[in-house]
């Protein structure tokens, strides 16, 4: 296992770039953080909570804002500038833009990460808010990145937080943390049911996702750290890695087979090689 770069603050959505430099988002520390060869320079200091973060097809960086979070008592942040929200990123510039907070009148609640099809559109996961012992809803929204539109696909859920389509981009798959489910939809604008496809074994979480080349997914698991394998008919197999924030995994490297893990409790991003290749997203170089 290699280092990539250490001392994070919270670091999540892992980003690979075509230059083998990998971008994180630091969600205790509010930064978007460009990570190479152990070193690691911020992008811009963005605010609130980013969780998840994508290239889009204007090839700049999209990013899910829960708005902040107070780690210690694992509640969200409240009050003016704790909206959740999605932000566009200009990586040349680091200026950034609030583009969504609120979908048909409702706020957006903790946005925690997305993908995007091979249309350019943005899918979604909220992953709901907690404070003061009240949780609010969680769901799957969908909408495109000139700000004109957007959908919610379903608003029912305990708490979506991983997002990731099937090679054939006919899927979309989301992983529930607090049921440690993996979920199906169809890639269609409409609100919809989701099917169910797995459950992980154990007193454990679900976090964010990657799928392989062959269509398993791959989603990383909390309190009994490491990365869960889920093959589209249901079958699961755990590889194990030593912190119990083990958050998100992407993948790159000439063959896609370089996955790339964050370590969020112990704020590191690592590098380790894979037993198949990843799938290699829309957009991303």
């Amino acid at each position: 296992m290699e280092v990539v770069a250490e001392g994070l603050a919270f670091p999540e959505g892992p980003v690979v770039m075509a230059d083998g430099s990998v971008i994180v988002v630091e969600l205790a520390g509010g930064r978007i953080t460009r990570c190479w060869n152990g070193r690691s320079e911020v992008i811009c200091a963005i605010g609130g909570g980013p969780n998840g973060a994508a290239i889009g097809p204007d090839g700049a960086l999209w990013v899910c804002n829960n708005g902040g979070l107070d780690l210690a008592k694992f509640q969200n942040a409240r009050g003016p500038g704790c909206e959740g929200r999605i932000e566009r990123v200009d990586l040349s510039t680091g200026r950034f833009e609030r583009v969504y907070d609120a979908c048909e009148g409702v706020p957006i609640e903790a946005p925690n990460d997305l993908v995007f099809d091979a249309d350019g559109r943005l899918w979604f996961t909220d992953l709901g808010k907690s404070h003061d012992g009240i949780r609010t809803a969680s769901g799957l929204f969908t909408c495109l990145p000139d700000g004109t539109s957007i959908d919610a696909i379903f608003r029912h859920a305990m708490g979506y937080n991983g997002i990731g389509l099937s090679p054939d981009d006919a899927a979309v798959y989301c992983a529930d943390t607090h049921q440690a489910r993996l979920w199906q939809f169809e890639r269609k604008v409409q609100p919809q049911r989701p099917t169910w496809v797995a459950t992980a074994p154990g007193p454990v979480g679900f976090d964010s996702l990657a799928v392989t080349a062959a269509g398993n997914v791959c989603v990383a698991t909390l309190f009994d750290g490491g990365i869960t394998t889920i093959t589209p008919a249901g079958q699961t197999a755990k590889r194990a890695f030593d912190d119990p924030y083990t958050t998100n995994i992407a993948f790159g490297g000439a063959d896609m087979q370089d996955a790339y893990i964050t370590l969020s409790q112990r704020g590191a991003l690592v590098k380790v090689r894979w037993d198949e290749p990843g799938l290699k997203l829309h957009f991303n170089g």
